[in-house]
């Protein structure tokens, strides 16, 4: 267990051993040097028995933060793993929809939420092969899987981002908010800095990615390939994914007032209402990875609950985007029904065009237009093998 005191320069942790949990003494860090072993850089021995090993490190590497109990971290590793690989099977499930059906795909925010999902999808693949492809000991292949985790790491959050300001554009900026090219430059933008990014730090120092230690499912501790360079990870991963969450909560409170203002002017709004109003807040939640905040206010005595709700909610946020984006779509629920579904469950061309021909009659009757235009209007209806009509009397 850890007990950082923070000083004005230095922060230093008390860690404690128990040696029923780890067989050996003395202290180290979560992290191996150079040549393989252990690095004890920055940590000293403060007294030892024959049950405990008492420590004191002057730094912490940041997986560190997750040494609650052997047995805690155990349990979020499982969730996590197990989370990953949920997501990773809904997202590929809501990238075969948008794909393959191209009326899903029309608009800007479907074309971001496609990329996204690749972004993610990429980042839960690699996270869940990273500590088997480590195994090899091959510090080129490590600094390979490193790199791209960090690649799409940091497209996940860009992505975020870039959905973030488009909502921002169709929300606030209503009018004179074109911008040629837009999905392009997103893409550009989305996939090109996180390159930039990661090109950087391989021409500055390739060695800042390699092999860090993180304790396996059962007791033993296991290779993970990651940034290992203390300095990179905060400028590189923090300050990064801090700028991303400042900038989505800003959106978030946008639309949260967006949302206020509707209901205000709807007093008698129903309970159905204010539903939809939750789905789209739990919605974008997800779709701006807001609960990654989580990991930044997991300290003191609710470190523990919140490191299991940040594991749980993070690992399965694909699994969420299918939910919200795909299952609770009606549009997408009626590409389901009229491609993959038979029988009575199959979603025909003609069911939609006759609520369309059923509603055009019905704003007809209640016009001032003439009957003479009316069955023009009609026929230009019939025209798109809407239903068939009533005759003219029961218009006029």
């Amino acid at each position: 267990m850890a007990d950082s005191k923070p000083n004005l320069f230095t922060t230093y942790a008390k860690i404690i051993w128990a040696h029923e949990l780890v067989k050996f003494s003395g202290c180290f860090l979560c992290l191996i040097d150079e040549k393989g072993g252990w690095n004890d850089t920055g940590c000293e021995t403060i007294t030892s028995n024959a049950t405990h090993t008492f420590c004191s490190c002057n730094h912490l590497t940041h997986f560190g933060v997750l040494l609650v109990s052997s047995v805690y971290e155990r349990i979020l590793t499982i969730i996590s793993y197990l989370g990953c690989g949920i997501s990773s099977i809904f997202l590929g499930v809501t990238l075969l929809t948008y794909l393959a059906f191209e009326k899903l795909r029309r608009d800007y925010p479907s074309k971001i939420l496609i990329n996204l999902s690749i972004a993610l999808l990429g980042l839960n693949m690699l996270f869940l092969v990273n500590s088997w492809l480590a195994s090899f000991n091959s510090n080129a292949i490590c600094i390979t899987i490193a790199a791209f985790l960090h690649y799409f790491f940091l497209a996940t959050f860009t992505w975020m981002g870039l959905g973030a300001i488009n909502m921002y554009l169709a929300l606030v900026k209503v009018f004179n908010s074109y911008v040629p090219s837009y999905i392009l430059k997103f893409c550009a933008l989305g996939w090109g800095l996180p390159l930039l990014v990661v090109s950087l730090v391989l021409a500055i120092d390739i060695n800042s990615y390699g092999t860090s230690l993180s304790r396996a499912l059962f007791q033993e501790s296991t290779a993970f390939c990651w940034l290992k360079n203390d300095v990179t990870f905060y400028v590189t991963v923090v300050s990064f994914v801090t700028l991303v969450m400042v900038c989505n909560i800003c959106m978030f409170a946008v639309v949260l007032v967006q949302i206020h203002k509707m209901r205000a002017n709807k007093p008698s709004s129903s309970r159905k209402g204010f539903l939809h109003d939750l789905r789209v807040v739990a919605s974008l939640t997800f779709l701006l990875g807001l609960t990654w905040i989580l990991s930044f206010v997991a300290w003191g005595p609710a470190k523990t609950p919140l490191l299991y709700l940040f594991s749980l909610l993070n690992s399965l946020q694909g699994f969420f985007i299918f939910l919200f984006y795909c299952l609770m779509k009606d549009n997408v629920r009626k590409q389901w029904r009229k491609h993959l579904c038979c029988g009575r469950f199959r979603q025909t061309e003609y069911s939609g065009l006759a609520h369309l021909n059923n509603t055009l009659v019905l704003i007809l009757k209640q016009s001032y237009i003439s009957s003479s235009t009316q069955k023009c209007i009609l026929k230009e209806c019939s025209g798109l093998k809407c239903t068939p009509l009533t005759n003219t009397k029961a218009i006029n």
